[in-house]
């Protein structure tokens, strides 16, 4: 089987992702083909601050620098031209991903810096936005590894939406028949199942802490009656109750979860496998994977080896999916 061939953006420069690129990349070269997509400049100045020579067959996407915009590379500190460029870099990824003349099968998307994007003139919170916005898409955002993975009903909201958005029975029944067809179809074990989490303590007890529990039971219900007439049992179960959802013994049992907001999937996720954990963009036209943590401007250009491990795992997703 040909190796597929994946555009990776850097991310913001001033964090940890081009180093994590360059040092693995004599690995992950092996297993696929890349093309970088970052200014060459910037790249020489990443290549002089970690005391490494620039691979060879390091294929390289140039993203053009207007001059007003040019800067250095500052580990580890917010810089609104470093912000711009990440999000130029990921926009020029998305373009050589549409252009099937250039057979990407992939992007894998490196970690930015929200206040970056901020400053620098960008009008989006984060690479999941960008994307809805580009292909007209409600991409689902999944988060996990192998062990364990999560997928969230709302992500960069607030929690008074989020809870608006858990109590619309249609949309969180559109949610669970797209998150099956996107990632599970054709991966279920039989029998296997779904959690799908409450969204208040103890799932509500039965109306006496709220009754928002009731929408997402209802919208189970429905989501199971269109799905088993396919697969013939019901996938989804709950409203599983939020604080035991990510014991062991519910571990042991379901690998998939679905939760309905941020924190109530990405604490239990990072807690356990903040190291493994990849970010899946669900349902656009074209396949995008990041890795799971974030920028890590602490050890930006210091020691990035302990958060390789995300972005192997991403590269095995792209090739086993």
């Amino acid at each position: 089987m040909s190796k597929k061939t994946i555009a990776v953006s850097v991310g913001d420069v001033n964090g940890i992702g081009l180093e994590i690129a360059l040092k693995e990349h004599k690995k992950i070269s092996k297993l696929v083909n890349i093309v970088y997509v970052v200014n060459k400049g910037i790249l020489k100045q990443a290549c002089k601050k970690i005391g490494v020579k620039l691979p060879k067959d390091f294929n390289i996407h140039n993203v053009e620098i207007a001059k007003k915009d040019e800067f250095k590379i500052k580990a580890g500190q917010v810089c609104a031209k470093s912000g711009k460029h990440s999000f130029e870099c990921f926009m020029s990824a998305i373009d050589l991903a549409k252009n099937t003349k250039n057979n990407i099968d992939a992007i894998i998307t490196m970690p930015i810096n929200k206040q970056s994007w901020g400053e620098g003139g960008v009008r989006y919170v984060g690479h999941t936005d960008v994307l809805r916005d580009v292909f007209g898409q409600d991409a689902i955002m999944m988060m996990g590894c192998e062990s364990m993975y999560v997928a969230l009903l709302s992500d960069h909201i607030s929690l008074k939406d989020a809870i608006k958005k858990a109590k619309n029975t249609k949309k969180l029944k559109e949610f669970l028949i797209d998150f099956y067809n996107y990632e599970l179809k054709d991966k279920l074990n039989k029998k296997q199942r779904v959690a799908v989490l409450g969204i208040n303590p103890h799932s509500g007890d039965g109306g006496v802490i709220g009754k928002e529990d009731f929408k997402i039971i209802k919208a189970i219900k429905k989501a199971n009656k269109a799905i088993s007439k396919e697969i013939g049992y019901d996938l989804f179960e709950g409203a599983i109750v939020p604080d035991i959802a990510f014991t062991p013994n519910m571990r042991k049992k379901y690998k998939y979860f679905v939760c309905m907001y941020h924190d109530q999937g990405l604490i239990g996720l990072k807690s356990l496998y903040f190291e493994q954990s990849i970010n899946v963009s669900l349902g656009l036209s074209i396949k995008r994977v990041s890795v799971g943590h974030g920028s890590a401007f602490d050890i930006a250009y210091k020691n990035a080896n302990p958060c390789t491990k995300s972005y192997t795992n991403c590269i095995k997703y792209v090739i086993n999916n």
